[in-house]
């Protein structure tokens, strides 16, 4: 090769390695030796190589010598040194790696000469660098409890040179957190020695060299917690007074709460054992002490005390006085009480009183029985009469309307033509509402119209003519401001979030309403007294319930409403009326009505589903969707239920919004789960409105039930080729806890879509809404993603009161017919009982029988439960029916007569 190397310098006329002077001095020393270089894509690399002394540098390459017209030298004299230094560059192109084929790497080294000999550097290799594009193993997403380990395995794709791995932790390099519970040395995998709730994230594995960067798929890491049960409460007292009963504890799945899908607690929540409670013993008293010696004020006393026995146990103190006294004279008294003949002594002034009392009594007993001699005859010339209101005066005076519109499609439906699938779930009637044009077609009645009506009583007395009832207009407007003893409402708390509805009443009553609500008061004709006007009001609580709930067992069914105000005093009952969320059960729910104290406590005042429970102060009537309350007493109410078994339901409304986001390429998709009130669906309503949402589905109801199973959101069928749905989105899930406890507030989840072009305009997809061993409804999605510019929440009632005839479906001398004809008792018994039996009213009578006008407490309960449809139907069937039972009975008392004659 030496020879092979001298020809060819020769022939190009150059001087060759061997033909170089060999001058006595030193070896070469090399200041820079090539070093190893990379060929990046299509650019050539450049070797170095640099020696002193040095009189000449060449490179030999995979073995042979580098022609020298490759090379690029040029020499300088060390200053320090003297000595001359060569340095000699050559190029390396990707072609001439490529076409090499040998055992090894594509090499290069330098040879130096001086005159004492030659000297070789390092060898130095070239590669072509490249980085592939797929991982060899991608991180895998895991969900772990916390406090485990999470190791995450990364495997780089193959490249030359080897690629460096980086972890990012939500686009953020992990070496940048400074994080020592994360250690990503070992062979390119990340570890997490202890998860932590903010470990929960989307990683990504990120390979890098010189030229180019691979990420790796994103792996989703969710820390989640398993519940566990908090400490027991303190046992509950006894629920009986006396006797064996039960005491109850309970527990609650906070220690911790369940969270990213943990685990609910298993076992019971609520334990009951049994308990005996020790008897009231109700005071006795003693026997009475001797008189004390007559006084100078000629009186002496006595006394006596309640130990025989002592209350205990919550019995009763003993009824009447401890201490007695009267007038002494006579025989044993002070001389001074007799020393005056002819003045009546003070203590004798009581003697003339017993004559005046015995006279006023005499007097009232003649009275009384004139009085019932009165009535008895009335009674025996005719048992009803003309007075008596056939269920055909209903009818014949006005005609009954149903309220019940054709549906023209929910307003607040993007798409409300499409038709909705409402077999699944039952959903709200209008909200109550007042239309001004309904009401006058179904109040004003003709003046003075005549209506021929056949009685069914008079004709089994006999008379064959027909009664003529005159049906006259009432007035509807009243004067707002009133020359009259005027009484202010209270004012509401200050500081605290309400809705609020207010209006001055007099005697001929009237209705507040909160719209969209389901709240409403009804205050009858002749509660307020004829000189009076009262400004009344009512408030919904929006702010987190204070109802003190029995053992944290007890939910709120529907929204807190207070009225008042405080000092209002009314001759009847006003009628309140609040939406509630339960699936109506006795042997599945325990349902109350609680009153705020005065001191913001609260106390139950009523069992509303207690058969046995008998009340004078409050009447309840539960139906399927509302609680119709006869009420005496102002102040702030709540309805609250406890389920007694897992089959308990509370039917929950379930609806989806969608709306553009800020980035005019994503779409956001809100589904929200609340109890199903209308309060508590406007306040969804109102949230979406702020947010310029749109209703995509018509409202579904889900049955939940009270097993302790949590709620499971989750988006399907979503095109995956026209949209991506965002990280952490897909499936999302609410504690039992939070829906059952939700007391009227909405919960709600998000789904994040994004479109991959401007193009699609269409979203379809399904959402799944599901209990765990429960129930499931699906809300199906079809809309177009497109700007919508018209308002869907454009039809709301705003109707909160009406005052007199307008407020009523009976009108007013058809309900005083049927007040003075069966508040009057009769010898079959009292009418009013046949008439809340025919109404269904059934239980707790004897609240009724403590009004003052027991028929016109009914009728106000038929008003409010009836306020929406406005169906007279079944008042008239109920009359009707009364009329034939009472008919039955006449036509027998003749025959009974005339038996009586024969015998």
């Amino acid at each position: 090769s030496k020879n092979i190397l001298s020809l060819f310098y020769k022939g190009n006329g150059d001087a060759t390695p061997d033909s170089l002077p060999s001058v006595p001095g030193t070896l070469p020393h090399f200041l820079l030796e090539p070093e190893d270089a990379y060929i990046i894509k299509s650019n050539p690399v450049k070797l170095n190589c640099r020696a002193a002394p040095a009189l000449q540098i060449f490179f030999k390459c995979n073995g042979e010598w580098v022609h020298q017209n490759e090379h690029s030298s040029r020499e300088f004299i060390d200053d320090g040194t003297g000595l001359k230094i060569r340095e000699v560059a050559i190029n390396v192109s990707r072609q001439q790696v490529e076409d090499f084929h040998g055992p090894e790497d594509y090499w290069c080294l330098c040879v130096a000469w001086s005159h004492l000999g030659t000297s070789k550097s390092r060898k130095a290799t070239v590669r072509i660098a490249y980085l592939r594009k797929n991982f060899e193993q991608d991180p895998q997403g895991k969900e772990v409890p916390i406090n485990g380990m999470i190791v995450l395995h990364c495997r780089p794709p193959e490249g030359v040179p080897m690629a460096e791995v980086e972890w990012l932790k939500n686009e953020e390099l992990v070496s940048s957190l400074g994080d020592d519970n994360i250690d990503t040395r070992a062979d390119h995998n990340l570890i997490i020695n202890e998860a932590r709730l903010s470990d929960s994230a989307n990683y990504t594995c990120l390979a890098t060299n010189i030229v180019a960067k691979r990420r790796s798929a994103t792996a989703t890491v969710v820390v989640f917690v398993n519940g566990g049960w908090s400490l027991w409460t303190d046992w509950s007292p006894c629920n009986v007074n006396c006797g064996r009963g039960v005491q109850k504890r309970s527990r609650t799945c906070t220690n911790p709460a369940p969270l990213n899908g943990g685990a609910f607690c298993e076992g019971m929540s609520v334990q009951k054992t049994t308990c005996n409670a020790l008897c009231p013993v109700d005071g006795g008293w003693e026997e009475w002490s001797e008189w004390t010696t007559c006084s100078a004020q000629c009186e002496r006393q006595r006394a006596r005390e309640c130990s025989a026995p002592t209350p205990r146990h919550r019995g009763k103190m003993c009824d009447g006085v401890s201490q007695a006294s009267e007038n002494c004279t006579g025989d044993g008294g002070d001389p001074r009480c007799l020393s005056r003949p002819y003045e009546r002594p003070l203590c004798m002034e009581g003697t003339n009183d017993v004559a005046l009392y015995s006279g006023l009594a005499a007097g009232v007993v003649a009275v009384t029985v004139l009085v019932v001699a009165v009535m008895l005859y009335r009674k025996s010339q005719s048992e009803y009469g003309v007075d008596v209101i056939d269920s055909s005066a209903l009818t014949g005076g006005f005609q009954s309307f149903n309220f019940k519109t054709t549906r023209q499609g929910n307003p607040l439906l993007l798409n409300s033509s499409m038709q909705p699938d409402i077999t699944v779930g039952q959903t709200y009637s209008s909200p109550i509402c007042f239309q001004d044009s309904i009401d006058k077609e179904l109040f004003d009645t003709l003046p003075d119209i005549k209506v021929k009506v056949q009685s069914s009583f008079m004709v089994s007395l006999g008379v064959s003519e027909r009664a003529e009832y005159h049906v006259k207009s009432h007035p509807e407007t009243f004067p707002r401001a009133l020359d009259r003893e005027y009484s202010t409402a209270d004012t509401v708390s200050p500081g605290r979030a309400h809705m609020k509805t207010t209006d001055i009443f007099n005697h001929l009553g009237g209705r507040l309403v909160l719209p969209n609500t389901g709240v409403s008061l009804l205050v009858s004709h002749g509660a307020i007294s004829e000189d009076t006007s009262w400004e009344m009001y009512m408030v919904i609580n929006q702010r987190d319930s204070s109802v003190q709930t029995e053992e944290g067992c007890e939910v709120l069914l529907g929204p807190e409403v207070t009225y008042g105000p405080a000092g209002l005093d009314l001759s009847f009952p006003v009628a309140m009326t609040i939406a509630h969320c339960a699936e109506v059960n006795a042997e599945n729910w325990k349902i109350r009505l609680k009153r705020q104290t005065q001191d913001r406590k609260w106390e139950v005042r009523t069992d509303i589903m207690s058969v046995e429970e008998e009340s004078t102060s409050y009447y309840c009537l539960l139906d399927f969707s509302s609680c119709h309350v006869l009420l005496s007493q102002p102040g702030s109410y709540a309805l609250v239920g406890q389920a007694l078994t897992e089959a308990a339901v509370k039917r929950m409304k379930l609806a989806v919004f969608g709306s553009m986001e800020t980035n005019s390429m994503d779409y956001s998709l809100r589904v929200y789960c609340v109890d199903d009130t209308p309060y508590a669906f406007q306040g969804v309503v109102n949230s979406e409105r702020s947010k310029g949402g749109v209703l995509l589905e018509e409202p579904k109801i889900l049955l939940f039930r009270g097993n302790t199973f949590s709620l499971q959101v989750s988006i399907q069928d979503v095109p995956q080729f026209l949209w991506n749905i965002k990280p952490f989105t897909t499936c999302q899930e609410f504690s039992f806890s939070q829906v059952w406890r939700s007391n009227q507030q909405p919960l709600h989840c998000a789904f994040s879509l994004e479109r991959y072009s401007p193009a699609t305009t269409q979203l379809s997809c399904k959402i799944s809404v599901r209990q765990v061993k429960g129930h499931e409804q699906m809300l199906q999605v079809y809309t177009s993603v497109v700007e919508v510019s018209v308002s869907p929440f454009n039809r709301e009632c705003t109707v909160t009161s009406q005052t007199g005839a307008k407020a009523f479906k009976i009108p007013l001398s058809i309900h005083q017919r049927i007040c003075n004809t069966f508040d009057t008792a009769t010898a079959k018994g009292k009418d009013w009982q046949l008439l809340a039996q025919k109404l269904h009213i059934e239980r707790n009578l004897s609240y009724f029988a403590n009004q003052r006008s027991p028929c016109a407490a009914i009728l106000s309960l038929w008003e409010a439960q009836h306020q929406d449809n406005g169906d007279l139907d079944s008042l008239a069937s109920a009359l009707e029916e009364i009329g034939r039972i009472h008919s039955k009975s006449h036509l027998r008392i003749p025959e009974e007569s005339e038996a009586d004659v024969n015998q």
